[in-house]
């Protein structure tokens, strides 16, 4: 047993010194001294020795034992020391090589740039949850029981949670306002808040519609509002955005949470209002809904409309971007191709 230790304790120091890099050190490491390595191995046959010689030997394993430990500390520290050294030929003169750099999505540098822009203006930003309750997505917001919005043909339902009780139904957020009078209901008035988010739609997908997509909602609730407030913060909101003045239009338009309510709409910038396939060649395109909160909105929210009134907003995120960069189908943006992706870096 003699002879095989210290075959093993020159092989190894052997082996040791051989490695070139961190990665061949641990190997030899673990060949010499893990669980299974040969070291480990050798000392499994003291046992079988005579008391006098297993003392003896169990000493000579266990100097060689810390000889190897030591020799692969001190080949590791030379290691590190060799692979911090300069090479001779290192000109520091010649400029370094970046390495490649992230950027944000066009999509979440939107939000952040509207953030800013409401927060300039005193808003509060607010988030929710993905998943809400028929009570938050439908109920609190006036639509009819028979409302076709509540049918699975346009909201994702979860499985084991569509059926019972309003606030028992459970569902993919098919929009953010439901989440809005939840915060109505736990905060004071007056309110002055947005809320940015992903919501669902069972819908097919084209170059203006995606299943996922990102809307960025508005809200302000106070005493004596004027109306023209509203519009004044959609164009001041469009105008900070875009650095410059957008053309903007309001039709009168049915949304069972606003009363009276308006489809709103922007200039279209891929095309300058000319005409094209995004805009559906009329030059404008609908960004958002908008309006008064209906009544019955204040009242599950709880409060008194004959008391307070406000001004709503839902914007189309991923449109307002195609807007931003002029690009003709929101598709691209949820493709996650780098290709197209790394332009806005």
């Amino acid at each position: 047993m003699k002879e095989k230790l210290d075959i093993l304790l020159q092989e190894g120091k052997d082996r040791i010194l051989a490695a070139k890099t961190e990665v061949q050190l641990q190997e030899v490491k673990a060949f010499l001294l893990g669980k299974k390595g040969s070291l480990t191995e050798l000392m499994k046959e003291l046992p079988k020795l005579s008391p006098e010689d297993r003392r003896s030997m169990g000493q000579a394993v266990n100097k060689a034992k810390n000889e190897l430990t030591a020799l692969v500390d001190s080949h590791r520290e030379a290691l590190l020391l060799k692979s911090a050294e300069i090479p001779a030929d290192f000109d520091c003169t010649v400029p370094g090589i970046l390495p490649p750099g992230g950027a944000l999505h066009p999509i979440t540098q939107m939000c952040y740039d509207l953030n800013d822009a409401f927060r300039s203006m005193g808003f509060e930003i607010f988030q929710g949850d993905d998943i809400t309750s028929e009570l938050s997505a439908f109920d609190t917001l006036n639509f009819p029981p028979a409302h076709p919005a509540r049918e699975s043909m346009d909201t994702y339902w979860l499985a084991g949670h569509d059926q019972g009780e309003a606030n028992e139904k459970l569902c993919l957020r098919p929009h953010l306002t439901g989440e809005s009078v939840r915060y109505m209901q736990t905060h004071k008035p007056p309110y002055r808040f947005v809320y940015p988010g992903r919501v669902y739609r069972n819908e097919t997908t084209d170059a203006r519609h995606e299943r996922a997509f990102f809307q960025y909602e508005a809200l302000i609730v106070d005493k004596d509002l004027p109306f023209t407030a509203g519009k004044v913060m959609i164009k001041s909101i469009l105008s900070k955005v875009f650095g410059r003045d957008v053309p903007v239009r309001m039709r009168a338009g049915f949304f069972p949470f606003v009363e009276p309510g308006f489809e709103i709409d922007m200039g279209c910038l891929v095309c300058g209002g000319k005409g094209c396939s995004v805009c559906k060649h009329v030059g404008w395109i609908e960004i958002m809904p908008g309006g008064t909160p209906h009544p019955n909105v204040l009242r599950a929210a709880g409060l008194d409309p004959d008391e307070y009134t406000g001004f709503y907003v839902n914007i189309g995120l991923d449109r307002l971007v195609m807007m931003r960069y002029g690009v003709d189908d929101v598709r691209l943006f949820h493709s996650t191709d780098l290709r197209f992706l790394s332009q806005f870096r």
